[in-house]
């Protein structure tokens, strides 16, 4: 059993609208937060060497057992376990960062467990009559930027998600339905939601280990 690090009748008021909120001294661990015009949700929190407090929305391992081969609607409000691999939930993903600037953190390992980073200082999801549309600013970090460059005839900055039952990417083949849902083109330089598959140019051809997604206020607004 997972055990919640808040207590369990707190009124929905009071719970903090994102793991930024938290206490100050508040270790990684799961919490409940409760977005703008969201329901509690049970995340994951991650406090980093600097004390920053990061809501994560995405973990995958190349063990997981998750196929990640899911419909829209799954990937829509979220699936798997918070204290192993799962997905936050685009509609979640979508509430948490309307709530304010956020910057996002893609964390992926290699074959030789080599930890590599890409930061962006601005990170949304447009709302679904868009698509969840992935939005993006500035890179940094050591993975390289595979995911707002165009490369390959391909790019995912401003790509809708795509899933197996709904086509939203640029190419003639149906992406999705050959791989898992993701932020598409014509395919992809970067694939984290893939069962035994973690894809990202330059630092692993679908044998990185694990890759980890999570967000934060950005300070440039």
């Amino acid at each position: 059993m997972v055990s919640i690090l808040l207590p369990l009748f707190t009124p929905f008021s009071d719970f903090p609208i994102d793991c930024d909120k938290l206490p100050k001294n508040s270790p990684s661990g799961v919490y409940v937060i409760k977005p703008h015009s969201s329901p509690p949700l049970v995340v994951y929190c991650h406090v980093d060497e600097d004390g920053n407090r990061w809501t994560a929305v995405q973990r995958n391992s190349k063990t997981t057992e998750i196929t990640w081969h899911e419909s829209w609607t799954t990937f829509k409000y979220g699936f798997g376990n918070v204290m192993k691999d799962f997905w936050l939930g685009n509609e979640y993903i979508h509430l948490i960062t309307s709530q304010r600037v956020y910057m996002v953190r893609f964390i992926v390992k290699d074959k030789n467990d080599k930890e590599w980073h890409a930061d962006y200082d601005i990170f949304s999801l447009d709302k679904e009559e868009n698509g969840y549309a992935l939005r993006l600013g500035r890179y940094s970090g050591t993975a390289g930027d595979s995911l707002t460059i165009f490369d390959s005839n391909t790019v995912h900055d401003n790509m809708k998600f795509s899933t197996k039952d709904k086509d939203q990417d640029r190419s003639s083949s149906h992406c999705a339905n050959s791989y898992s849902g993701w932020w598409y083109d014509n395919c992809y330089l970067v694939q984290l939601n893939g069962k035994g598959f973690i894809y990202w140019k330059n630092v692993c051809t679908g044998d990185c280990t694990e890759s980890m997604i999570m967000v934060r206020p950005t300070g440039i607004c």
